[in-house]
């Protein structure tokens, strides 16, 4: 009895690429540098997995069913609609983040260190926000994750320093630029924004200010028992973040 063959999905639809990449090109949103530079990292007290606190960093969250809840993707995905001064509510639908460097386990079974760490998880230049069916290609393509992160290169001057990515960074340091990347996008000699860049906005600098604000409070209150403040000073000095710099 002969079987029906069926070849791996990535080489079926390989010659679709193109398309999905111009696709991805017209409709991504990425922040614009000026708020990379003006505050590159958003919630520097967490990351993927780690426990969920209440407002007063004392009680981990549980769950209905008393299972103790852990980050996921909430806060890096709210810190993104605030990079881009999206007007919420209502949050616009059918919209996931993209983290540009994270997952690279095509099977999805071992540990994403990179949105783990705290440095890369709600950093801004390591996002970009995409119409929800699109996701699963920048997840599993490796041409595709490839593209966005020399765009986020070229874009923010920011390629991700974490070991498990050393050898990824290192290439586009180095300014290769992949195939398939998409005409519209930066390079080194074609300095230009996405389309879908964010303005840096008055409502963006308004939030940053209230971000920064509400750190100086955290730190300085030895009261948040869970909040790491000696971790969270380590991650703001990594970005080199002033904390008492206006925002212009």
């Amino acid at each position: 009895m002969t079987a029906f063959e069926v070849p791996d999905g990535l080489s079926e639809i390989e010659h679709e690429l193109p398309l999905v990449m111009e696709m991805i090109a017209r409709t991504a949103r990425w922040v614009h540098p000026d708020t990379f530079k003006a505050l590159p990292i958003w919630c520097p007290d967490t990351a993927r997995s780690r426990p969920r606190y209440d407002a007063a960093w004392s009680k981990v969250l549980v769950s209905g069913k008393g299972v103790p809840k852990v980050e996921e993707n909430i806060r890096a995905a709210m810190a993104l609609v605030e990079a881009l001064g999206v007007k919420t509510p209502p949050k616009p639908k059918n919209w996931t983040v993209c983290h540009i460097w994270g997952y690279d386990d095509e099977n999805f079974a071992g540990r994403s260190n990179v949105v783990q760490d705290p440095r890369f998880y709600s950093c801004v230049g390591n996002m970009t926000w995409l119409p929800t069916p699109l996701k699963g290609f920048t997840d599993t393509v490796p041409q595709i994750k490839e593209c966005l992160r020399v765009c986020a290169y070229h874009l923010y001057g920011w390629a991700c320093e974490h070991e498990d990515v050393r050898v990824g960074a290192e290439r586009v340091r180095a300014g290769v630029i992949p195939e398939g990347y998409p005409e519209a996008w930066p390079t080194a000699e074609r300095r230009t924004l996405p389309p879908g860049t964010a303005p840096y906005s008055e409502r963006v600098r308004a939030a940053i200010a209230k971000r920064k604000a509400r750190f100086r409070q955290q730190l300085a209150d030895p009261a948040l028992e869970h909040f790491g403040h000696d971790a969270v000073r380590e991650v703001l000095a990594f970005w080199n973040v002033d904390l008492t710099a206006p925002e212009h």
